[in-house]
């Protein structure tokens, strides 16, 4: 490709100073606006319902409680919000896009935000266009869906106008800057994370539990409506108690605990040099079970050598090896590039730069790059690139290529004759035979990808521990079972989107590893896109999650942080089923059996009060690490959430026909007795649930044991002096805690039982 001046670097300083940097500041995190939003959420529309109707009914306690219940849900939800904006805030400032720039008449690499107008750009496949640019050598295509809604790519032309934030899917050019920062199109273009996620696969299904319980909430208010017209009693006088038992079974704190669970995780993960852009990928790694990673540059060094060279020409070494050089890439040289240059050095190889006319950079779509050279003939064509599609084209004997040995062919023909082979071999990690084994720990299949043919791959699956079976593409398209894969040889880029879609038909939670611009359809398909350390623009901007370091080794921090986030979730999900479900069949049955509210409406307010402040602080309790996938499995969730719920509703039941028996007309007494129940076998069933292990065995973290206890000791002070609720006596207080602990160790040998019969460990 022809050169062009760009500006000095005394030209680019002072019009830095001039203009400012190549960036738009980010709108303000607005804590007001968070705030208003969770407002006008389903959860928060449910309260709101509530609260017109206490108002309508003039209830001003009750309708306090709900204003003091959704402005504490709105306002915690909006400032954890503002945590996890900030921690990605933060952890974005360490993924700054780099581009080569031309000052002084020398290609440097400096940061975008850097750039000035009029300077020269050097743009190729897998860039994002860091300011709004004029090409002024080459062409591009250009996926400018970001500013046109539109996916479909877009040719650029010498003399046509290019803009920043867009992406460049093919082809490769110099262009000149002429806007940047505020006065660019597209705005920002330095920060590659997003604050807005879409939901996984956990959020997905607790969503879908909540749906369950406004479902079941509605039948039982039929049936409660349905008891108390039978009885001829008054409705109005019963709204206030169904609205409250809506609040106290719909989980208005989720988002909450799910804002705290991620955002923990993801700043722990910026510890370990990995940046997370999207947090519905922790959770998802939980489920991980099968894991598509690159050879070059993940499982190797990506550092590649020549280790063999092959003339088949009449021309010396010399004049070969110069042709080839011509090629190369000199401004952004790839590997390839730069273990075929630094061979030509090597071997002392005297290059004369006049005699290359033109380069047209390495691009996937063809499989090779171009130079257009001087030789004693005029000009030729020189191209540089895949053995396969360069035999191809030249009618080469391939087989004379093919048996070369166990590393990367690299081709170069002048015109329509195949000249000269290069072997480059790229050795494996020091850490990857023991990053691969970790990961294996974890119950994670490890399929190694790559371009190389099949005995290259091999011999690199058993220097790492893959063991298993090396097959081709074309073989693993005819494949149905994957256990004893090991991995895919001979896969071009646009491969890669087909096996993570065909391992997700066949019901594989994939993660993928990759660097590609190729490579970031199946990185945004893979549940667990991961972006490799050198890995181009556009494919850090559709991973996931990037590794700051190289090698796999970081990858099990992932899959740890998934299964911390899982099991604090799970623990939400099942205490949330059973307790809900344990309150539903209470209420229920008590108004049926004799007549009345079990609980007064003080009574449910604080019960919903205690249970949500404890939901908030399960994002940060301790975990045990699994050493197997996880699966998001309702109808087991169901079952041991029923196994919970219906042993606690049977003592409950049993105590409210004790209390009303023994104390028939003190109404609010009871009611109290019945809240000390609810609340202990809540908080029992939360220690219960968090551990697959008697229940003493595992202690919660300190916020999570501070809101048990907080709970437990203001309401033992609230039932004692009668606060709120009637008072009751210490040793009404001490029998219902001896009741809980006791039921509660037999529950949790059920627990344990169950666990076994299920096979969850």
């Amino acid at each position: 490709m022809q050169e062009i001046n760009g500006l000095t670097k005394e030209e680019a300083a002072a019009r830095l100073k001039k203009d400012g940097y190549n960036e738009v500041p980010e709108a303000p995190f607005s804590l007001t606006r968070q705030i208003l939003k969770r407002l006008w959420e389903p959860n928060a529309w449910i309260l709101e319902a509530a609260l017109f109707v206490e108002i309508i009914l003039g209830k001003p306690f009750q309708a306090a409680f709900i204003i003091v219940l959704l402005l504490f849900a709105a306002t915690n939800g909006a400032f954890q919000a503002r945590k996890a904006h900030r921690n990605l805030s933060s952890l974005s400032q360490d993924l700054t896009i780099k581009v080569a720039v031309k000052r002084s008449n020398h290609w440097l690499t400096i940061p975008s935000r850097e750039l000035v107008v009029g300077d020269i750009v050097n743009l190729q496949q897998g860039n994002l266009i860091p300011a709004d640019m004029k090409i002024k050598i080459g062409n591009l295509e250009v996926n400018e869906s970001s500013i046109t809604g539109e996916s479909n790519t877009i040719s650029h032309l010498v003399g046509d106008q290019i803009f920043s934030g867009t992406e460049i899917t093919s082809g490769q050019a110099l262009a000149e800057v002429n806007a940047v920062g505020l006065n660019s199109r597209a705005g920002k273009t330095t920060n590659l994370l997003t604050n807005t996620t879409a939901p996984g696969h956990l959020q997905t299904l607790l969503s879908k539990i909540i749906g369950y319980l406004a479902i079941v909430d509605v039948i039982l208010t039929v049936i409660i409506l349905g008891m108390a017209l039978w009885r001829h009693q008054n409705i109005l006088d019963l709204i206030p108690f169904i609205a409250m038992l809506f609040i106290s079974t719909i989980p208005i704190t989720m988002p909450s605990s799910f804002s705290v669970a991620n955002s923990i995780e993801a700043k722990i993960l910026s510890t370990k040099n990995i940046l997370v852009s999207d947090l519905a990928g922790i959770q998802d790694a939980a489920n991980l079970n099968i894991l598509l990673s690159d050879k070059t540059g993940t499982i190797t060094n990506n550092r590649p050598a020549v280790v063999e060279f092959h003339n088949y020409t009449q021309l010396s070494d010399n004049t070969v090896l110069e042709l080839a050089n011509s090629a190369t890439n000199r401004r952004q040289p790839s590997v390839v590039d730069r273990a075929i240059q630094t061979f030509v050095q090597q071997k002392k190889v005297p290059i004369d730069p006049t005699k290359i006319k033109n380069v047209t950079d390495f691009d996937p779509k063809y499989g090779y790059s171009k130079a257009i050279v001087t030789t004693n003939k005029g000009q030729q064509n020189v191209y540089l690139g895949s053995f396969s599609i360069l035999a191809k084209k030249t009618n080469f004997n391939q087989e004379t290529g093919a048996n070369m040995g166990a590393g990367r062919s690299v081709a170069v023909s002048l015109d329509d004759q195949l000249i000269a082979l290069f072997i480059l071999e790229d050795q494996p990690r020091s850490d990857s035979p023991a990053a691969i084994k970790k990961i294996k720990d974890r119950g994670v299949k490890v399929i190694m990808m790559t371009g190389d043919n099949q005995v290259t791959a091999q011999t690199v699956a058993q220097q790492v521990g893959l063991t298993g079976q090396i097959v081709s593409y074309s073989e693993f398209k005819k494949l149905n079972h994957y256990e004893q894969l090991a991995g895919v040889a001979e896969v071009l880029p646009e491969h890669k989107l087909e096996i993570v879609k065909k391992l997700q038909k066949a019901g594989y939670i994939v993660g993928m590893t990759g660097d590609g611009v190729n490579d970031a359809p199946a990185l945004k398909q893979a549940e667990v896109g991961i972006a490799v350390n050198n890995a181009v623009d556009l494919a850090k901007r559709s991973a996931r999650f990037i590794l700051m370091t190289n090698g796999l080794s970081s990858i099990v921090e992932i899959l740890d942080s998934g299964h911390r986030v899982y099991q604090r979730m799970m623990t939400w999900t099942i205490t949330k089923l059973a307790r809900a479900a344990e309150l539903m069949i209470l209420l229920t049955l008590g108004f049926i059996t004799w007549g009345v509210q079990p609980l007064t409406l003080n009574a449910m307010i604080l019960l919903t009060l205690f249970n949500n402040l404890v939901t908030i602080v399960l994002g940060t309790d301790r975990t045990r690490i699994t050493y197997h996938p996880e699966t998001w499995n309702l109808k087991r969730l169901n079952k041991l959430a029923g196994v919970f719920a219906i042993g606690w509703s049977i003592v409950g039941y049993g105590l409210m026909w004790y209390v009303n028996t023994k104390y028939p007309h003190q109404i609010d007494h009871n009611s109290t007795l019945i809240y000390l129940f609810l609340i202990l076998s809540a908080l029992m069933m939360i220690l219960m649930t968090r551990t697959k292990k008697f229940v003493w065995c595992d202690y919660p973290s300190k916020w999570v044991a501070l809101a048990i206890s907080s709970d437990l000791i203001i309401s033992f002070i609230l039932a004692y002096f009668g606060i709120m609720i009637a008072k009751v006596s210490l040793n009404w207080m001490f029998i219902i805690l001896l009741g809980v602990i006791v039921f509660g160790t037999l529950l949790d040998i059920f627990k344990l039982l169950f666990y076994r019969i299920e096979k969850v460990g």
